[in-house]
């Protein structure tokens, strides 16, 4: 059967897939032993609090300190874990602070202690630490270049493991002996612990590459003191953590699947790592959205597609208007649906936050080019600029969330009637 208001679903497989990866719900079941000593615990991400709350609650018995860092605006109420906040995606002094108190804290960790370290998504931003003689406005303005590259989250990553003393398996490497557990949130395609955060407590597996063709794709403006590293071979850190996912995307879309289900949706699960250009990805998905509501292949409507992963925007030319990934999406796939009357979509980022913006993503229905016509809006010239924050805003199509506090990266719903 059809729903009577396809926004309203989509907005509920939303809430659910977000559900899915609350380490408020989740964590507690991942946690190893408690310790004879005491509990160290550091971290770093978007869920980084949180994740802290959540050990503390879990662990009321247990002789707990410790210090993580997480975005502006995403800290919670802890008691016995010092919270910090820090800038992301461009990181700041805030976060170099935070980096350095968080290196010391694991360095005092002694005989028959635990180290806990949470990680999540935004970690490589907010533990800024660069690696010698490689100063801190360098490391910036590496991480605002990569914002605009094009490249992969996995070509990222290994830029900022290979310009950090703390990702990479640095973080693990600071202590020592001491026994340390990471449990990290899943915001990667496929679930790579090196990649979260640019794996602070992983030893890094691009250690001995040459990295000189990824300088090349930041172009002239790259700091040579970056570029020389690059081209650099290290020595991988060892790898000593035990690693633990207590959240993952795959399982958040099968949430969601969950919820079309109950509604007698079929769901069509596309995978949890889709990448590329977001508006590429859009024409793309416009297509097999198509394919069902004409063809009934790869399912008979009413079905749904949904996916996940993190696209890129390559900004080439100008300053880029108002815009995320997700919702230069939705702006790409509404243009190559052109007004079909039975898809409505919907695409977030998992955080409650797409780019910069304040609102998590958009949804678009049949009659979102008429009104946007209706209001002056070309959706063609806006995507051209990367402002497709701009056309949903004056239309009223955000999704607000506010700040998820976890993050399993992009969810992406199209339903077809």
């Amino acid at each position: 059967m059809s729903p009577s208001n396809p926004e309203t679903l989509l907005r509920e497989m939303l809430g659910a897939a977000i559900k899915a990866a609350d380490p408020g719900e989740i964590l507690a079941s991942h946690l190893p032993e408690k310790p004879a000593g005491r509990c160290i615990v550091v971290g770093a991400g978007k869920s980084a609090a949180a994740m802290a709350r959540a050990v503390e609650r879990a662990w009321p018995d247990v002789d707990l300190s410790g210090v993580v860092v997480t975005r502006y605006g995403h800290a919670v109420p802890t008691t016995r874990i010092e919270v910090r906040e820090a800038a992301h995606p461009v990181p700041d002094m805030a976060g170099a602070a935070a980096a350095r108190e968080i290196m010391h804290k694991v360095a005092e960790a002694g005989r028959g202690d635990l180290v806990l370290a949470l990680i999540s998504g935004g970690g490589s931003a907010l533990l800024p630490m660069p690696e010698p003689p490689l100063s801190l406005n360098d490391f910036i303005e590496v991480n605002r270049l990569l914002l605009t590259s094009g490249l992969s989250i996995s070509a990222m990553n290994s830029v900022r493991r290979r310009l950090s003393r703390i990702n990479g398996g640095g973080l693990a490497q600071a202590a020592g002996e001491v026994r340390i557990v990471t449990l990290a949130i899943s915001d990667v395609p496929g679930d790579d612990p090196a990649a979260i955060a640019s794996g602070p407590t992983v030893a890094d597996p691009t250690a001995g590459d040459d990295l000189s063709h990824l300088a090349e794709r930041l172009g002239s403006g790259l700091p040579d003191v970056a570029r020389r590293l690059l081209s650099t071979p290290f020595t991988a850190r060892p790898d000593q953590s035990e690693f633990r996912f207590i959240a993952t995307p795959q399982a958040s879309l099968r949430a969601a699947a969950r919820v079309a289900e109950a509604h007698g949706i079929t769901p069509i699960l596309l995978g949890d790592a889709l990448e590329g250009e977001a508006r590429e990805l859009g024409i793309v998905m416009a297509g097999i959205a198509s394919s069902v509501a004409s063809n009934g292949t790869p399912a008979q409507p009413p079905a749904v597609l949904i996916s996940g992963g993190e696209t890129t925007v390559t900004i080439r030319q100008g300053s880029p208007g108002r815009g995320g990934r997700n919702t230069e999406f939705l702006l790409s796939l509404a243009l190559a649906l052109d007004g079909h009357p039975r898809i409505t979509a919907l695409a977030a980022d998992t955080d409650g936050i797409d780019g910069t913006e304040f609102a998590a993503g958009a949804v678009i229905g049949p009659d979102f080019l008429r009104r946007a016509a209706e209001r002056g809006l070309s959706p063609r010239k806006h995507l051209a600029a990367h402002d497709s924050f701009t056309v949903f805003e004056q239309l009223g199509a955000l999704v607000l969330t506010g700040p998820t506090l976890t993050n399993v990266n992009d969810f992406r719903a199209i339903l077809v009637q």
